[in-house]
């Protein structure tokens, strides 16, 4: 459902008409609660110290109109709010005349990326600094974000200056998908700073909010389709939960369990030495998965709204214990503000599974040298996603074992199958490649320490006929990871279980040993290792080795561990 052009034309102009005496005196509508705000902390210090220096005519990068509008809320003190509505006129005046050029302004970058970031600047500054803007500002900027607002849902109408400037609206009916979050963000925002309830606030609760809920409700375990690298952008998602559960009252972020359950998700995702996550989809920020300030704020904005007093635990421990104790960049000292909480207290739980976005964790414990691993099964739906349904990652001794080659890649962002731990099926010297959407299945059972699952990855061959069956079986006891693989293929049909390591592996027979890693085969018994070095493949790679098992018959069996913990399993060598 989108606003036709005269619908939505027509909406705008009766409401301006009713209610603009109203609006000339109206402020205060974004009613955020901001009592949580610890004048006397250490975090509050930095926030304000890095504001006063751009008040001071020397903004850092990534400073907001919103920093200054938060100061200007928090303080009383106007100095402020004057900033705030400097920078947000700039923001106006630089779009009306790139419009008067007859180009698109910056709102529309990158198929309005950025829009929410820059519209909600725009609608704070206009709310609560209201008092310091004059009319003539307070009617351009309506006149700005309305038209933003409207290009965003009717992409096909969209237009600037009167002139056509149609998109693809990429991500404006898909809840799971960070540019949709941009789009509410601008929206939300907006809509209560304007007060035009009769036009964006029944649109959100009636169309765009109903569709987020039904999409979270179905993500049980919490995590994101996108994966850890782009899927960290739901901390925007939980923070729009909390601007408009103070300002209207409905509390999206407890509608479903996937908030809450998000703050397991990222606790179990979290690898043993408490500094790096697990690497799922793209990594394009770093390609190495360091734990970094927008984790902390999703886990932030998680716990400040949970009603989960467990869940509520468990972010808090977490928070206290991260490489990341504090935002790093000063472009993230505002979301610092939110309290982290005193709890200490470890989880007991070593294993987790996030059913929606078929991802399971399980680790020997909690210590910095515990041994730690993640499979996935489940739906490949999201562009951020990468082939690597099927896919284990293990962690131990202090470093990666057995990793995704994407996190050794410069982009971070190399989706293919052959990076990816998983057993790669090539049909006449072309790998067959998993597609999307597809939706894999797990069965996960835990005890103890030792935990089973089994994925059904067929579906993710999209039918091919040439890959007519695969399942994985993993049985992971005491730091060991026992795979099992069955697949049935055509003829001129070759499997290749594949292990993509960090460091240079020595091969002897049918084991394997890359740095603390061993790596045994069991099945086949015609088994042939082989390696292949990253660094020839493609000048993106820095490093990494992939291992290739090949052999006769329709199964793998493979054990993987650290030396010592094998020769205590009593695992065949």
């Amino acid at each position: 459902m989108r606003f036709s052009s005269l619908r939505l034309a027509c909406a705008l102009t009766a409401f301006c008409a009713i209610f603009a005496p109203f609006l000339a005196n109206a402020q205060n509508l974004i009613t955020i609660d901001l009592s949580y705000v610890d004048q006397q902390s250490q975090a509050f210090s930095r926030f304000k110290s890095w504001v006063d220096q751009a008040v001071g005519g020397d903004p850092d990068y990534g400073f907001s109109a919103t920093d200054a509008a938060y100061m200007g809320k928090i303080t009383g003190q106007q100095q402020y709010c004057a900033l705030a509505v400097q920078m947000t006129d700039q923001q106006v005046s630089d779009a009306e005349s790139a419009i008067a050029s007859g180009d698109a302004p910056d709102v529309a970058y990158d198929s309005y990326l950025y829009s929410g970031g820059m519209i909600s600047d725009l609608a704070l500054t206009y709310d609560w600094c209201f008092a310091q803007t004059s009319e003539s500002q307070r009617t351009r900027w309506t006149t700005y974000a309305n038209q933003t607002l409207f290009n965003i849902w009717n992409y096909s109408l969209a237009q600037w200056g009167g002139q056509a400037a149609p998109w693809s609206g990429w991500g404006t009916d898909d809840p799971g998908n960070n540019y949709h979050f941009s789009f509410l963000e601008a929206t939300m925002y907006w809509a209560i700073a304007s007060g035009s309830v009769s036009v964006w606030q029944p649109y959100l609760e009636n169309v765009k909010l109903p569709l987020v809920e039904q999409y979270y409700a179905a993500l049980p375990g919490g995590g994101s389709e996108e994966g850890t690298g782009y899927g960290v952008s739901q901390r925007n998602l939980f923070a729009l939960y909390r601007m408009w559960y103070d300002c209207i009252g409905t509390d999206l972020g407890n509608a479903s369990s996937h908030m809450s359950d998000s703050i397991a998700y990222w606790v179990h995702a979290t690898v043993p030495t408490m500094d790096r996550f697990a690497p799922i989809g793209d990594q394009s920020r770093s390609s190495v998965p360091w734990l970094y300030d927008y984790h902390r704020d999703l886990v932030l904005e998680a716990r400040a709204q949970s009603d989960d007093d467990a869940m509520r635990d468990l972010a808090s421990w977490w928070l206290n214990s991260i490489s990341v104790d504090h935002m790093s960049s000063a472009f993230n000292y505002r979301d610092d503000l939110l309290p982290a909480g005193t709890n200490t207290t470890p989880p007991s739980e070593l294993s987790y599974h996030a059913q929606g976005v078929g991802v399971m964790f399980a680790r020997t414990g909690w210590d910095p040298g515990a041994t730690w691993l993640t499979f996935i099964a489940g739906p490949y739906t999201q562009s951020h996603a990468h082939q690597e349904q099927g896919a284990f990652t293990l962690f131990g001794a202090g470093d990666w074992l057995a990793v995704t080659e994407n996190i050794w890649s410069h982009s971070g962002i190399q989706a293919d199958t052959s990076t990816n731990n998983v057993v790669r099926f090539v049909h006449d010297g072309n790998t067959i490649r998993q597609t999307q959407p597809s939706t894999s299945d797990m069965t996960f059972t835990s005890n103890g320490s030792s935990v089973q699952a089994s994925g059904d990855l067929t579906p993710a061959f999209g039918g091919d006929p040439n890959v007519s069956f695969w399942q994985r079986g993993i049985d992971f006891t005491g730091g060991i990871l026992t795979v099992t693989d069955n697949f049935s293929v055509t003829s001129g049909t070759q499997a290749i279980f594949q292990v993509n390591v960090p460091v240079q592996p020595v091969i002897s027979g049918h084991t394997a040993t890359a740095g603390a890693l061993r790596i045994t085969v069991v099945e086949p018994a015609d088994a042939t290792l082989s390696a292949v070095d990253w660094t020839t493949v493609d000048g993106d790679y820095s490093s990494g080795w992939r291992i290739d098992v090949v052999g006769s018959g329709s199964q793998f069996v493979v054990q993987l561990g650290i030396p010592d913990q094998i020769f205590a399993g009593g695992f065949e060598q």
